[in-house]
């Protein structure tokens, strides 16, 4: 795609053209000094993937509308050391100096009352994304590195990443616009505006974080596991015999597929079978577990691709 960087640009110009690479450079583990070399000389020197940070770095300067994602080329572990620095720099860097300008900023004493809750409501935020990342480092991490290990671990990574990103931005904006709208200030406050503009830089480079690890690292991730379960055949030979065993329909219950991909609700389907709704409730229960289809339009499908009903018959 036009105006994306290759693997032949210089660094340099990569820098110069956006300030926010800098960023994604030192977390991919780049130190300054590279001179003119370009991006794939330098990740030879310092022994990184370079299609993986490539796809990072036209990521956060196109954003996903206007830069289509190949995550097949990116390595997972390359992904993953990026986040776990990212951890590192918000926790022992962003963070702790914010609040370092916050107490140079705001007047602490002791007949303020004001600055102490402003402080408390940011270190209860800061202690939040502590609890976020921690979660992501211990739960989702660890999966991730067996997955990168070829150890397969049955599980739905979609639930693993902890859906809290929007929280998170949302209070550290709710901070932003307290001091802006509703701060008592008698005066200009140049450390008190430092802080705010250190604020718009986190709020900037956690919806980078947060985009990177949705729409980078997770699809990288279900691309691992499906090699790694490809590469298990002791795995598709139990999944095979479970659902030999256990997960196949009974009669019953393909009788109550037809119902809901004819568009029958659980009374109907009640009636029209002789059962209680409490009967026909449980059953759909079990069909949504058995076959790991929750939704009607997925049971439709499901119906017409194993031949229960045609397409003619369903309620569309």
């Amino acid at each position: 795609m036009a105006g994306q960087y290759r693997l032949t640009d210089k660094l340099s110009f990569v820098i110069a053209n956006d300030y926010r690479l800098l960023q994604v450079m030192s977390r991919f583990g780049i130190p300054l000094g590279f001179g003119e070399k370009s991006i794939n000389e330098v990740c030879r020197q310092f022994g990184i993937d370079a299609d993986t940070f490539l796809t990072v770095i036209n990521y956060v300067k196109d954003g996903a509308d206007n830069s289509p994602q190949r995550v097949e080329r990116v390595k997972v572990d390359s992904v993953l050391a990026y986040l776990k620095r990212t951890h590192a720099y918000f926790l022992g860097y962003l963070f702790p100096n914010i609040r370092f300008l916050l107490l140079n900023a705001i007047d602490c004493s002791i007949q303020n009352e004001l600055p102490f809750l402003v402080l408390k409501f940011f270190d209860e935020y800061v202690e939040e994304v502590r609890k976020h990342m921690e979660y992501e480092e211990t739960t989702v991490y660890t999966y991730v590195e067996k997955l990168v290990g070829g150890e397969f671990v049955s599980i739905d990574s979609s639930h693993l990443l902890s859906r809290h990103h929007e929280a998170i931005e949302s209070k550290l904006k709710e901070l932003k616009n307290l001091f802006m709208q509703y701060y008592p200030q008698t005066d200009i406050n140049e450390k008190l505006n430092a802080v705010i503009v250190s604020i718009y830089q986190a709020e900037e480079e956690l919806s980078i974080h947060s985009m990177v690890e949705d729409n980078i690292f997770l699809p990288a991730v279900k691309c691992l596991e499906h090699q790694v379960k490809m590469n298990c055949p002791e795995v598709e030979k139990e999944s095979d015999e479970m659902m030999t065993k256990e997960d196949q329909l009974s009669e019953r219950e393909k009788e109550i597929v037809v119902c809901v991909a004819k568009g029958l609700s659980n009374k109907e389907i009640a009636d029209k079978l002789c059962l209680s709704v409490n009967t026909v409730t449980t059953h759909r229960r079990n069909i949504a577990r058995k076959l790991q289809i929750h939704s009607p339009a997925g049971i439709t499908i499901y119906a017409i691709v194993n031949k229960l009903v045609t397409i003619d018959e369903v309620n569309i």
